[in-house]
């Protein structure tokens, strides 16, 4: 019987409930693509009128995490830059919203769902710029 040391066993299991939570199953074999078929990742990039202000970080983080009950959401992350540094590393944003949809067809409800309306309603004040990265699978 082959022994498996803790560090392997986390790394292993990290990667079954990444790959689990993005309805894949088992995860790749090394050097293997990760599959989503079907899927449209949707990431967008806010820039804040007021990058200094807490506040207004705060008010777009709460209406993210209402916006995050929208029914044809899949998977969300919500995330701020990373502390790292290179010269390939935009960090200028202060906040990230990564969407994964089902397919192409449940991001176009989304675009006109109530709660993403209702959102764009309440926090559109709050940013300067966003940049949205719309991707699926490559052929």
């Amino acid at each position: 019987m082959d022994t498996q040391s803790r560090r392997d066993f986390i790394s292993t299991t990290g990667k079954a409930t990444i790959m689990g939570g993005l309805g894949l199953g088992a995860s790749p074999a090394a050097g293997e693509e990760a599959k989503l078929d079907n899927t449209f990742i949707h990431h967008v990039f806010f820039w804040l009128k007021n990058p200094e202000s807490e506040e207004d970080k705060q008010k777009l983080l709460a209406g993210l995490r209402k916006l995050a009950k929208a029914k044809t959401i899949h998977l969300s992350h919500i995330g701020v830059p990373a502390n790292t540094n290179r010269d390939v590393i935009e960090r200028s944003y202060k906040v990230s919203w990564l969407l994964v949809f089902k397919n192409a067809a449940d991001q176009e409800v989304y675009q006109t769902d109530p709660i993403h309306l209702k959102f764009i309603e309440e926090c559109s004040m709050l940013w300067e710029k966003v940049i949205v990265y719309d991707s699926v699978q490559a052929g």
